[in-house]
């Protein structure tokens, strides 16, 4: 059937061809690299006051870009992303010594009798204690 005069056609989309203008501008923009995945990651690490800091300018490096301004924002971005980077090896670090005092000492205790059933006055499991 032939279209007539009078059947219904569709209108483009309005702003399409804006859509098509904005690519071009967008394509000019650097991807967004504030690196907050990691520097919120590290807030749960014990090096406090660095990602702290490292959260701050993730934060500001997404402000940065927000106002457009992306050598700022690619500038304080990579400031989160060292000092996430060192949050974590100084977390593990930590964490690292922190484990190897702990099983050193507990080691030592065990050793000289401090935390031995003796010491605590633990009878010991024997069949015959369970016999009665």
């Amino acid at each position: 059937m032939p279209p007539s005069e009078n059947s219904y056609t569709k209108a483009p989309l309005r702003g399409s061809s804006d859509r098509l203008e904005n690519l071009g501008e967008l394509r000019g923009t650097p991807p967004l690299r504030n690196y907050l995945c990691l520097t919120m990651f590290t807030c749960f690490c014990p090096a406090w006051p660095v990602n702290i800091v490292a959260l701050v300018f993730s934060v500001l490096s997404q402000n940065s870009y927000n106002e457009e301004d992306y050598e700022g924002s690619k500038r304080l971005g990579k400031k989160a992303l060292h000092l996430g980077i060192a949050s974590l090896v100084i977390s593990l670090v930590i964490i690292a010594v922190y484990t190897v005092y702990f099983v050193t000492l507990t080691t030592v205790r065990a050793h000289q009798g401090g935390i031995l059933r003796s010491s605590l006055n633990i009878p010991r499991l024997s069949w015959e204690n369970l016999d009665r």
